[in-house]
């Protein structure tokens, strides 16, 4: 029997309509956490997570907002508190960015990356920092990449803004800790989602060079993922702050 030790908490999961941010989602309320389903595009993909979340017995709702936009924000936090009152979980997955090699980008695939992947998640957590602090504990958990410290093809701004998070990360996390609130990060491997579809690259033949390259012999899996989340929720794990916690089945030990 799976434990609720998330009962009565609510979290937010950003882009969790699709991919990761969905499989965090359907992770958290399977531990008996109201969710709420952030996206920004896919309606009806973000209605069908919330009837999956129903579906286990837990509460969820689906808000639209552009994280680029501070406005919008505000306003997806106003709805959690009209909604719920309170929001114990902060899951930072939403990133977007457009593949370019560095001497390419511009200020626009500067400006809307960096808004989106790194500033959002400040803009959420001072958010949010007051509420968790009100309740005496909170959690949040920010999904980075290895392209924070690794060069990886077409992948320029969009890395320059994962290292921008995993800094915030730290400061949040010395910041924070004294209030109640842990903060960390994962860092998921190479995951076959619909994410990577944008990359100019072969992507079976990257797929297949990676898992045979994987000392466990396969690539992460989404669910892989939102256990780690899951579990850097928990109380064990209270004493985990500021960590960048890799899952990628040991492949870039070998890289």
């Amino acid at each position: 029997m799976t434990e609720k030790f998330l009962a009565n908490k609510i979290a937010l999961i950003t882009g969790s309509s699709r991919g990761i941010g969905r499989a965090i989602a359907l992770e958290l309320a399977q531990r008996g956490a109201d969710v709420v389903v952030h996206y920004l595009r896919r309606k009806s993909a973000a209605n069908e997570v919330v009837t999956t979340v129903e579906a286990l017995g837990c509460r969820a709702i689906a808000v639209k907002a552009n994280l680029a936009d501070a406005g919008q924000v505000e306003a997806l936090f106003d709805e959690i508190e009209s909604a719920f009152g309170r929001c114990d979980v902060f899951v930072g997955n939403a990133a977007s960015g457009t593949p370019k090699d560095v001497l390419e980008v511009t200020d626009k695939h500067w400006d809307w990356t960096v808004d989106v992947n790194a500033r959002s998640i400040l803009r959420c957590a001072q958010r949010v920092a007051p509420l968790m602090e009100k309740a005496g504990w909170g959690r949040i958990i920010n999904i980075t990449s290895p392209g924070s410290t690794r060069v990886l093809p077409h992948y320029a701004v969009i890395g320059l803004s994962k290292a921008a998070l995993e800094a915030l990360t730290r400061y949040l996390a010395v910041d924070l800790a004294p209030k109640g609130i842990i903060v960390n990060a994962v860092s998921p491997g190479l995951i076959d989602t619909e994410a990577v579809t944008a990359f100019p690259v072969d992507l079976q033949a990257t797929f297949e060079y990676a898992a045979n390259r994987t000392p466990t012999g396969r690539l992460p899996t989404p669910e892989d993922i939102a256990r780690v989340v899951a579990f850097l929720c928990s109380d064990a794990a209270n004493m985990i702050v500021g960590q960048i916690i890799v899952v990628d089945g040991g492949y870039q030990l070998l890289v």
